[in-house]
């Protein structure tokens, strides 16, 4: 019980401190990944022993992907009318990201483990969990991997696409979902309700071209 109430501890702090500072760096999930990674590597504790404490909030992510389904279900109508450019740009979007993840691998030289782990990367952490026995890839790795993507499109895909001028909620919500996943997609819904419904449809079909992706090379 003590890592789960360290890990609510701290992403609490990230909510308040997200409050006070409005900075895309001030990020909940990235402030609570700081300070528990900082706690695990100061105790020495391993990430096994970590996950297997916290295995009460890891089941609640479930949950949580479901409830992003909620705005969907509100602009249904909307959505339904743009389903083609949805489609569209949220599938050519993860390809892009699943082909990046492939080849920069290689060209690093990166290990095979590293390798198979980055594939799974632009789906969100319960789906790269998964396929990881599929890919042969460390699950703990893989996971973690999926949830830098998502700090890392959170933080940097809004200000990049307003400076390319892209600006349309549903183009701007479908771009960071089919990116950057569950924490892209908290990060959509601050800008408003369309985005973030854009940016679950994204989620989800990030993780359903991934999911064929392994399943094609397996």
């Amino acid at each position: 019980m003590t890592w789960v109430a360290l890990t609510l501890l701290a992403f609490a702090l990230g909510v308040a401190a997200q409050g006070r500072v409005r900075h895309p760096l001030v990020n909940p999930t990235l402030v609570a990944t700081v300070i528990v990674s900082g706690v695990l590597l100061v105790t020495a504790t391993p990430y096994r022993e970590y996950t297997a404490q916290v295995r009460p909030l890891s089941f609640l992510l479930g949950p949580a992907v479901v409830a992003l389904a909620v705005p969907l279900y509100r602009l249904r109508a909307l959505l339904a009318r743009e389903w083609r450019a949805l489609g569209v740009g949220g599938a050519v979007g993860t390809l892009v990201g699943v082909g990046t993840d492939a080849l920069l691998p290689r060209l690093l030289g990166l290990d095979p483990a590293a390798r198979q782990a980055l594939l799974t990367a632009p789906a969100t952490s319960p789906v790269a969990l998964q396929l990881a026995a599929l890919t042969g890839a460390p699950s703990a790795l893989a996971a973690t991997l999926a949830v830098l993507s998502g700090l890392v499109g959170a933080l940097v895909l809004p200000p990049a696409l307003t400076r390319l001028g892209v600006r349309h909620p549903l183009a701007r919500g479908v771009a960071i979902g089919s990116v950057a996943h569950g924490v892209g997609t908290a990060r959509a819904r601050e800008e408003g309700e369309q985005t973030g419904a854009a940016s679950s449809i994204g989620m989800g079909l990030a993780a359903l071209v991934v999911t064929a992706v392994v399943a094609l090379l397996g």
